[in-house]
């Protein structure tokens, strides 16, 4: 029996550990840790709730905007602030804009090098890779010029070795199965990713001021005003700029992603047979189709248990719990069971091992990462869990194209429960999305052009107004997965702050019960040819898109080191 540690796991926000058990060319066992600690919600406590979106959206810059969301909706929920359709509109706009971008990011930049091998690529045929892209495709730049050009490019590159992101890789390892041909087109399409994310994110610019960390946020609505007659206002001349975006958004999700996608994943059927994980699914919902707490959710909220796609389940907020057994964290009254969110505890307690170290001690604590469960069991989140419960909700558009992609890799329902069902399920989401984009920007310019330009409801605005002591949730479904906030108000101020992130329920440990979370049960069953290169289990904990920022931080909370990372 082999131990092989991945540390630190690249490609991903943040720090990340898994160790895993090899015997007989398989994972037969696996812990997943993360190494650095979070305390955000320390910070926040006394402060104004008011406040709190731009403390938390700072926990992370990658998945930018979706803790400011979440945050805010706790606090409207917590004090009865209800934001106007325009608020509403916008969020939409600025949510569903961050879920294309970030998700052609992950698909291109942080998880295809694990099925695409840059240094093949430098041997295919310009002509026939032109050939393959025109043949699944029409997007213009396929012609054998085009690639050509690339090629000589990623030559360049390793003749000066100035590799950059593609330098420290299993390059030549067993495992990759793309022709050289197949590789040249995803390393052009990765090098477009670059330009094209860059281009579509201005959307955020022009909604929030800035990406990261949109500036427009605020208790009760937005900050940013719509008045078609106004430069200083989202006009006609912005809803047109976000229209040519969100189209050239939609093309390249149509003609370069999901093609890519395919390609790639139909010489990689058999991973449709790993990774399946904990079979047990959770989503909160997401994008409002109308105002009030009862409105319809264009992606549903839901709970799918033991992979049974026959019967989604209500989700009720009230079961999730949170376990530290396995966590370098402390509960006042012991660490066998698990606390509600509301009722959540941030007390850290690392017990070692120090740093540097061989081995986590997994009989012990061993992650910066509390256990979320839900209803006493492990849940998965994420676009294959979303995919899933609208899927299985009968969602039009989702079934359609679910339905389209199982049948053009000639694999059945079976196979949605994977690593490769995860890949599939998140491209599936962005073209859905990008599709939906258009509809709202049009509600949007429709509710302008009929005068009503609110932006904001004040009535809730003043402290005075609320509750003395209240308490609020806000949920969303954040690129990653299933993202919850807990608020406690006394007084106009924050007395507790917890939150439950996506990489939480996908990362965390063991719990009380001795149940794996998702990343650990998923790499189970892995097959690894060398474990020197544990190619095959970056696979799976890629396609989960660990964020591991947004549940851990670098400092302590008198700012002293944790832990140093070393690149060697």
């Amino acid at each position: 029996m082999t131990r092989v540690v991945v540390d630190p796991v690249t490609r991903i926000e943040g720090h990340l550990r898994i160790e895993a058990e090899v015997d007989g060319g398989a994972v037969n066992n696996a812990w997943s840790s993360s190494t650095m600690f979070r305390g955000i919600e320390i910070i926040l406590k006394g402060h104004d709730p008011r406040d709190a979106w731009a403390f938390t959206q700072r926990i992370c810059g990658v998945c930018t905007t979706v803790h400011a969301i979440t945050s805010i909706r706790a606090v409207e929920n917590a004090i009865g602030a209800e934001p106007p359709p325009n608020a509403r509109l916008l969020r939409n706009l600025i949510m569903a804009s961050q879920m294309v971008q970030d998700h052609v990011v992950h698909f291109y930049h942080l998880h295809a090098l694990d099925w695409v091998d840059i240094v093949s690529a430098l041997s295919a045929d310009p002509e026939a890779t032109a050939n393959l892209a025109q043949s699944i495709s029409d997007w213009p730049l396929s012609s054998k010029t085009y690639f050509t050009g690339v090629q000589q490019r990623v030559a360049a590159f390793v003749e000066r070795g100035q590799l950059g992101p593609f330098g420290n890789a299993y390059w030549g390892h067993s495992a990759y199965r793309l022709p050289p041909e197949a590789n040249l087109m995803a390393v052009a399409h990765y090098l477009e990713a670059l330009d094209w994310q860059r281009e579509f994110i201005k959307i955020h610019a022009v909604l929030g001021g800035k990406n990261p960390h949109l500036q427009s946020f605020l208790v009760g609505g937005m900050a940013t005003p719509v008045d078609p007659d106004k430069q200083a206002s989202i006009n006609m001349t912005s809803i047109a700029t976000m229209r040519k975006l969100i189209r050239q958004a939609k093309a390249f999700v149509e003609k370069v992603y999901l093609p890519d996608l395919l390609a790639v994943a139909s010489f990689y059927k058999e991973w449709a047979g790993y990774g399946a994980g904990v079979g047990n699914y959770l989503v909160y919902g997401e994008y409002p189709e109308a105002n009030g707490a009862d409105a319809p959710l264009y992606l549903p909220s839901g709970v799918i248990r033991n992979q049974d796609l026959s019967t989604v389940e209500a989700l009720d907020e009230t079961k999730i719990t949170e376990y530290v057994t396995h966590s370098w964290f402390e509960y006042g009254d012991g660490d066998g069971e698990g606390l509600h969110p509301s009722r959540g505890e941030t007390n850290p307690n690392y017990t070692g091992p120090d740093p540097p170290y061989e081995r986590l001690n997994t009989d012990g604590k061993y992650s910066w990462l509390k256990s979320p469960r839900y209803d006493g069991k492990s849940m998965e989140v994420g676009p294959l869990a979303r995919m899933l419960v609208a899927y299985a909700s009968g969602v039009p558009r989702v079934q359609e194209l679910v339905n389209f992609a199982l049948g053009q890799l000639g694999v059945g329902p079976a196979a949605l429960f994977s690593t490769l069902g995860r890949v599939a399920a998140r491209g599936i989401e962005t073209l859905v999305l990008a599709e939906k984009l258009e509809g709202w920007l049009d509600e949007l310019a429709d509710n302008m052009g009929s005068g009503d330009l609110r932006i904001h409801d004040n009535s809730k605005w003043d402290p005075a107004s609320w509750p003395r002591d209240c308490t609020g949730a806000g949920f969303h479904e954040a690129p990653r997965g299933a993202l919850g906030h807990w608020v406690h108000i006394v007084d106009g101020e924050i007395a507790n702050y917890q939150c439950v992130v996506p990489s939480t329920w996908n990362a965390g440990p063991r719990d009380a019960m001795g149940q794996p979370g998702p990343y650990e049960a998923a790499i189970i069953g892995n097959p690894v040819a060398d474990p020197e290169q544990p190619l095959e289990i970056l696979r799976t904990v890629h396609s989960f898109d660990p964020c591991m920022a947004c549940g851990v931080h670098v400092l302590d909370p008198q700012g002293n080191e944790v832990v140093k990372v070393r690149v060697q």
